[in-house]
């Protein structure tokens, strides 16, 4: 998804390359031409918290291998492309052309050893993946032996893992029952791993995994999933933005179209017998007497496990006449994957220009900083600043502000951060300024206000840090009005 801000960078890359030396010349190509690239999205998190499983659930295709092999070991990135392919790309950069197996997986064995793969590339024809492109990573090297020291001091990032999290605009984290310590440790070293732009409060989301094994048998996990998912968004606040329950499992049986009218009329017989004791324990399920043989059964636990199976006989037991489509319409929405969707939405897609143009710049500020070359740091350097006195580009300077203070580099008290948060992240006067029902005139009038309370915080009681950003904010609501006045057809009020 490309916006004013991104091809205002990306314009600026291919002006100054030709004035650049080879090498640095060559790096303000390449971040040039990754602004053409839809966001990268890296899903990150601990072994086995069900990352591919909600990877497939994005693509709205189930091609992520889920069971441990070759391919879950490595780096995978699906982008959209005219032709279903798997490239293998060496460490060395040997690539080689693989096709999906019959299954329309990503193969589960590679040909190449995993330790000399640097990444496995998949262009899919996923419409899914024509403004978003996600990389599922291997993620967190920890033991699965809960509380013990030795899993503590195992917990590691896998290199490959925390190098596609520093590249990646921005980052959704995996979790699955309560974070441990060592989650939280984990997570922290994976933000500072990555791109200031790319993981914050600003950038990055929870996702509470396998919500439907958080209850026994097919018990209703939403209550308990709520709640543990808020608990975990407030341990995570200077990490992830929010944290989303889903049932992934739910949403790629959905989503990827594999619950067939076999398996509905399958449930169906099911759910007009006795499940009192079949739903306790998948191996009740598999061992009980059961109107269905042991292969469908078998089939429909892969598919929608103990609570999906009881979510949906309860829906065919209610309306027998319920067809196939409409079951799977309500199993999707049983998985909480819509407001998953949304916030991906909200927090990823809606401020990727943003994000994306924040990204470049701070590709090209670091590039300045530590090329050797004084002409080539020179250039790179009055071209950032000629961009940021562009008043659009000040929404950047918001962003990097906000974000700042949202993961506690620069502490806030909580009114002003969350106003600030609000001005960085939305281009609605009347949510930024808390004014629902305001016409354009009075929303100018609060956001002259705003700046003159943001700039008396500058000159008054804040530190040299918070004076930064409260200065940066001033002008944000400067701006702020002055579009309200235009749009509104009054004159401006000039005031600073």
């Amino acid at each position: 998804m490309t916006g004013p801000l991104t091809i205002g960078v990306a314009t600026l890359c291919h002006e100054i390359v030709t004035k650049l030396p080879s090498d640095a010349g060559g790096q303000v190509r390449q971040i040039g031409e990754r602004l053409h690239d839809p966001l990268r999205v890296a899903i990150a998190g601990r072994l086995k918290a069900g990352k591919s499983t909600l990877v497939n659930a994005l693509i709205g295709r189930r091609v992520a291998p889920t069971a441990a092999g070759e391919c879950t070991r490595v780096v995978t990135r699906f982008r959209y492309g005219p032709a279903d392919c798997v490239t293998v790309i060496t460490r060395a950069g040997e690539r080689r052309s693989l096709p999906l197996d019959d299954d329309g997986m990503v193969p589960a064995r590679l040909g190449v050893p995993a330790s000399r793969i640097a990444y496995v590339d998949v262009t899919l024809t996923s419409d899914r993946l024509r403004d978003l492109t996600v990389v599922d990573t291997p993620g967190l090297a920890s033991t699965d032996v809960a509380g013990s020291a030795r899993a503590e001091e195992a917990v590691g990032i896998d290199a490959d893992s925390a190098e596609e999290v520093a590249a990646a605009e921005a980052v959704m984290y995996v979790f699955t029952q309560a974070v441990r310590a060592d989650d939280v440790r984990a997570l922290e070293a994976f933000h500072a791993a990555s791109a200031r732009m790319a993981t914050s409060p600003i950038n990055a989301i929870g996702v509470l995994g396998k919500v439907d094994t958080l209850v026994g048998g097919a018990d209703d996990p939403w209550p308990v999933a709520a709640a543990l998912a808020q608990q975990q968004a407030g341990l995570l606040s200077r990490t992830v933005g929010d944290v989303v329950p889903v049932a992934a499992l739910l949403a790629e049986t959905a989503g990827a179209g594999r619950l067939t009218a076999a398996d509905r009329d399958a449930l169906a017989k099911l759910a007009h017998s006795d499940l009192s004791l079949l739903l306790v324990s998948a191996d009740l399920f598999r061992s009980r007497p059961a109107p269905i043989g042991a292969e469908q059964r078998e089939r429909l636990l892969t598919r929608l496990d103990l609570y999906g199976i009881g979510f949906a006989c309860a829906q065919l037991a209610a309306d027998a006449n319920l067809g196939t489509g409409e079951l799977v319409r309500r199993i999707e929405a049983a998985s909480g994957f819509a407001r998953l969707r949304a916030t991906v939405d909200q927090t990823f897609r809606w401020r990727s220009d943003a994000i994306k143009a924040g990204w470049a710049l701070t590709r090209l500020e670091r590039l300045a900083g530590y090329t050797a070359d004084g002409r080539a740091r020179a250039v790179i350097r009055d071209a950032l600043e000629a961009t940021l006195r562009d008043p659009a580009y000040h929404r950047l300077r918001l962003l990097d502000a906000a974000q700042r203070a949202a993961n506690g580099s620069v502490p806030l008290a909580p009114q002003w951060e969350q106003e600030l948060i609000r001005l960085a992240t939305s281009d609605d006067p009347r949510w930024i300024l808390e004014l629902p029902g305001a016409g354009a005139s009075e929303l100018a009038t609060a956001a002259i206000v705003a700046a003159g309370r943001w700039r008396a915080y500058a000159v008054d009681g804040a530190g040299p840090a918070q004076a930064r950003i409260a200065h940066i904010a001033h002008r944000g609501f400067h701006l702020l009005a002055q579009e309200l006045r235009r749009t509104s057809g009054e004159p401006r009020q000039v005031r600073r």
